[in-house]
């Protein structure tokens, strides 16, 4: 691994759930700063809060997550749909709008959004939540290339079947039916494990890695290639 990390400021939201707490862990292995933060991003203010609280930022991991409604698409309502796009789209913007004036006053700045592979891949009764990660993945595409000039590497991870406490926790890994889903559906034979998801994110965030702008990369054991 690359250690340009060292001394960089890493800001990690929602550091308690879904990838949260392994990044926190590797990020700091690698020798940044990491800043966690656990302020529910859809309310409209809290991004801004945050943003002022975590001071200057070299790296932004927008772990964003909500747990899948598995609701049939004729039945979603609206408020299903607002509350999951609140959640996983609209810090996207405020996100951009706050950390993005810093990091070309420095020059330089990355940002990765953790994303999901449901939008890679179509997947019964999650047409709301593959809606949201899809939008998150297009946006990405966007401001990457957009800001890709102003030397701040906009990109995602697409995942599923990773190991986390948020979508896959013990008692699901435990059930005999997702232990036949998994050898169904993945071609890795397994989870992919909670290090190395966090391990590519954090060389995805080192000077390693500064000609990837705008990129999805899936990270779900061959799952999307089914």
């Amino acid at each position: 691994m690359d250690n340009s990390l060292t001394g960089k400021r890493v800001l990690i939201t929602q550091a308690s759930e879904f990838m949260g707490p392994v990044f926190c862990e590797v990020f700091a292995e690698q020798g940044a700063v990491v800043i966690r933060n656990e302020l529910d991003l859809s309310a409209p203010d809290n991004v801004e809060v945050m943003m002022r609280e975590a001071g200057d930022i070299d790296v932004v991991i927008a772990n964003l997550s909500v747990l899948a409604p598995g609701t049939a698409a004729a039945d979603v309502d609206e408020d299903e749909w607002r509350e999951v796009f609140a959640a996983l789209v609209d810090p996207l913007p405020r996100l951009i709008r706050s950390a993005v004036p810093m990091m070309r006053e420095r020059g330089a700045g990355k940002i990765l959004v953790v994303g999901s592979a449901s939008a890679l891949k179509g997947m019964k009764r999650a047409s709301t939540y593959s809606a949201a990660r899809g939008a998150q993945l297009a946006y990405v595409q966007a401001v990457g290339v957009e800001l890709a000039p102003s030397n701040i590497q906009v990109n995602a991870i697409a995942q599923n079947f990773v190991d986390n406490p948020t979508y896959f926790p013990a008692e699901v890994q435990a059930n005999p039916k997702f232990r036949d889903r998994l050898a169904r559906e993945v071609p890795l034979g397994r989870l992919v494990s909670a290090r190395e998801d966090a391990m590519f994110a954090a060389y995805l965030c080192s000077s390693a890695a500064d000609c990837f702008v705008g990129q999805v990369f899936p990270v779900c054991g061959g799952w999307v290639a089914r």
